[in-house]
């Protein structure tokens, strides 16, 4: 994947990134919820499903909130055309959401760990997939804001 010579942020542009997962209710949400931690307000975020849940998972959010991270007021929703559209970033969390990539927006595939293929279930699963979406997060934070990571 080739990567644009400048970050949108050093074109004086607000940077802007979708997660995208199935459900909407966890990895991209975790996604977005780090994001939010570590950019503040210097990038825009979006969260969305390609199949919308009805709740957040409660692990999830729990893992969060060991962060100091509240995201009680998100929900699973879908993806909208219009904010593909308007991001610089489309990033798909896990191998079961399928969204085609568009000309133009820099798409990522995360193939997150997955600690339940190792017997590893519940919180301690859940804070081992926190943690690796948080370096992945980091590390496009950087490459968004021309941050050092």
């Amino acid at each position: 994947m080739t990567y644009p010579a400048t970050t949108p942020a050093e074109n004086g542009k607000k940077p802007a990134v979708l997660f995208v997962c199935s459900k909407n209710g966890g990895k991209s949400q975790l996604a977005a919820g780090l994001m939010r931690q570590i950019a503040g307000d210097s990038v825009e975020v979006h969260s969305a499903g390609t199949k919308p849940g009805k709740d957040l998972n409660p692990l999830a959010v729990e893992s969060l909130t060991e962060l100091g991270i509240d995201v009680g007021g998100e929900h699973p929703k879908a993806v909208a055309e219009d904010v593909i559209d308007a991001v610089d970033v489309v990033v798909v969390l896990g191998t079961e959401a399928k969204l085609d990539p568009r000309e133009g927006t820099r798409f990522e595939l995360w193939e997150t760990d997955e600690p339940s293929e190792r017997g590893i279930e519940g919180m301690e699963r859940m804070r081992l997939v926190r943690d690796d979406i948080k370096y992945r997060v980091q590390q496009l934070y950087a490459t968004l804001t021309g941050a050092e990571s």
